[in-house]
């Protein structure tokens, strides 16, 4: 991925989001930008016109932090956005491939035993982990009952945006698709920020854009987000519909990769359903004939 064009779309798609009248400036009458002039983005981040406009251009290359965090500041970059900045900055840099942890690729990738462990400890809820490609590496039994319709189809290969953009079962799955579709975009946005060199990431961007138009219209807003904690809304073919909250924890162990775990609220008829879940991926896994899907 082109560091340079990424930075330029990047920063030129945050200050078209900013208004003068959110940044504090007069509106105007005669504008011919949907958001800020660079000009502006300049004055608020005290940096000259042309510091700013080569910025702009896609050289953060030896730019220091101070500078980067005015201009978040002048384009009112949320904390997703402003992380996302300084991956890009250390990326033009190339300190990215000397200061980050070297991360797994997902073809060699085995859970430990122990992490296999954990997962199934976790009896609740569905678990799993994932790479920021989206890949599901490993999970416990519910959460591979809980991707059932994932898992079915081996032209999904195991990955949770392939599924959102390629599968259509995933329109019935995602009763809020079109925020499911939002949040896969921003997930692999923000990880291209922050390994820009990764192949399999390349490979998957390329293939979604040219086979979905909804990915290629996403991918091009450049937005960006940290997914941590919130609730979901789905439907599972076998127990109907679900509302879960998810925690997502980043492996320390595990440098890029996230264990998440679902779970719904006590008494809920969400709750119900996950127990529903779980008999009914004990039934599954107890019928031979079953066709189901492992994780690799």
């Amino acid at each position: 991925m082109d560091n340079q064009a990424e930075v330029r779309e990047f920063l030129t798609s945050r200050r078209a989001k900013i208004t003068p009248e959110r940044a504090g400036l007069p509106s105007g009458s005669r504008r011919r930008v949907p958001g800020l002039r660079r000009s502006e983005v300049a004055a608020l981040a005290d940096v000259s016109v042309e510091y700013y406009a080569k910025l702009e251009r896609g050289h953060l290359a030896g730019v220091s932090p101070a500078v980067l965090e005015a201009v978040a500041r002048a384009l009112r970059l949320d904390d997703a956005e402003r992380a996302h900045l300084m991956n890009l900055a250390q990326a033009a840099d190339g300190s990215d491939a000397l200061t980050r942890p070297r991360r797994r690729a997902t073809r060699s990738y085995t859970p430990h035993r122990s992490l296999q462990w954990v997962l199934d400890a976790v009896t609740a809820g569905p678990a799993f982990v994932r790479n920021g490609r989206m890949d599901l590496l490993a999970a416990n039994q519910l959460a591979r009952a809980f991707y059932a319709d994932v898992y079915a189809s081996s032209g999904n290969q195991g990955n949770l945006a392939r599924f959102n953009f390629l599968d259509p079962t995933s329109r019935r799955f995602y009763p809020d698709w079109d925020q499911a579709a939002d949040v896969a975009v921003a997930i692999l946005r923000t990880e291209a920020g922050r390994n820009p060199h990764d192949k399999d990431l390349h490979d998957l961007v390329g293939e979604l854009s040219t086979r979905s138009d909804e990915f290629r219209t996403r991918w091009g807003a450049h937005n960006v987000r940290h997914h941590g904690t919130g609730t979901k809304r789905f439907h599972h073919q076998a127990v109907g519909d679900l509302t879960l909250a998810y925690e997502g924890l980043d492996m320390a162990a595990e440098p890029g990769l996230t264990l998440t775990i679902y779970t719904a609220e006590p008494c809920s008829p969400s709750e119900e359903g996950l127990h529903l879940l779980a008999t009914w991926a004990a039934t599954q896994d107890a019928d031979p004939d079953t066709e189901r899907s492992a994780i690799s």
